[in-house]
């Protein structure tokens, strides 16, 4: 059945029941732009909304090639041996030239993604910021919803927009490679002060050394940031994917954390604050919809961009003219 046809009570029950087939289709109809998919999807999340917020949410970063989905992989099949379903929400990057997406994480999580406790979805990350699909926030309640404990959120890679991962899950955690000459020369203080966990990876093999070296880096570099008020101070660590070393610390650090922030308020305090944060982008995004479909407004643009590439007309000039158009009518 298209997504689009699906009835959202018929559907939040089979997703309810663990049926895989409606949990995709769900996913794929919250992604939808179509105006008509949109207003089923928000009947189908309302449907939904009750069986949500019980699941730990978890977001992984690092640049491309650290190894994120081999450290997924294998973090993933530990939380699976004990006792834990995990769902991974995977953001491929969008090519700007052709538009599309490889969405490849099932090829690289072979293992994880033959497991019946484990459910993986790639998306495309098209022009969201923060290399999260515009859609993420929904996908993890689907997820929730179909019994999934654990989520996690990989983002495309580091980068200055960051924060939006930051704003939808419990925990960040940042991955690095050892190697590459000044190991530190990378680290923005910006997304390590986002950062819960900041994790070296391959720590195995002719890069062993290196990774040890680079944790007491990052462990000397991180004592002289200063932790937000009341925030835990980020700890660095080694794992080996290669040879599923190190995730019983990992995981051991985040239980503790969430364990201390529930007992404090924290982690409710978060979680509200996540859901506004929300709320605010969608606001945003819907606005930029209703702009870009206004008929006034689309006019003028045409004869705004002209004025604007060829060096006639300031952007901010250009915009404020636009936005005057648009509230016009």
């Amino acid at each position: 059945m298209p997504a689009r046809r699906a009835d959202p009570a018929t559907l939040a029950d089979a997703i309810a029941n663990g049926d895989r087939a409606a949990l995709a289709r769900a996913i794929t109809l919250v992604e939808s732009t179509r105006e008509d998919d949109r207003a089923t999807a928000e009947r189908l999340l309302a449907a939904l909304l009750p069986r949500t917020g019980g699941a730990t949410r978890l977001g992984i970063s690092g640049a491309p090639g650290v190894g994120k989905s081999t450290f997924i992989e294998a973090f993933g099949l530990m939380l699976i041996g004990a006792g834990r379903r995990v769902a991974v929400l995977a953001v491929d990057p969008t090519s700007k030239r052709a538009g599309g997406s490889i969405l490849g994480d099932k090829t690289r999580m072979p293992r994880l993604s033959r497991a019946d406790a484990a459910f993986i979805r790639p998306s495309p990350a098209g022009t969201s910021l923060g290399g999260v699909a515009r859609r993420t926030r929904d996908a993890m309640l689907i997820a929730e919803a179909a019994g999934f404990d654990i989520i996690i959120v990989e983002t495309v890679g580091v980068g200055q927009s960051e924060t939006t991962v930051a704003d939808m899950v419990d925990l960040f955690l940042l991955l690095i490679a050892p190697g590459g000459g000044d190991d530190l020369q990378g680290i923005k203080k910006g997304i390590v002060e986002l950062a819960d966990l900041v994790i070296v990876n391959k720590d195995d093999g002719d890069l062993a050394p290196a990774a040890r070296r680079a944790v007491a880096d990052y462990r000397h570099a991180l004592r002289l940031l200063t932790p937000a008020a009341g925030a835990d101070a980020v700890e660095a660590l080694a794992v080996s994917s290669l040879e599923e070393r190190g995730f019983d610390k990992v995981w051991g650090i985040a239980v503790a954390r969430l364990d201390a922030a529930r007992a404090s308020g924290a982690f409710a305090a978060r979680r509200r604050a996540q859901a506004l944060a929300a709320l605010w982008r969608d606001i945003g995004d819907g606005l930029m919809d209703l702009f870009r479909a206004d008929e006034t407004a689309a006019r003028l643009l045409s004869e705004l961009e002209g004025q604007v590439s060829a060096g006639k007309l300031t952007p901010s000039a250009a915009a404020r003219q636009a936005l005057a158009a648009f509230r016009r009518g």
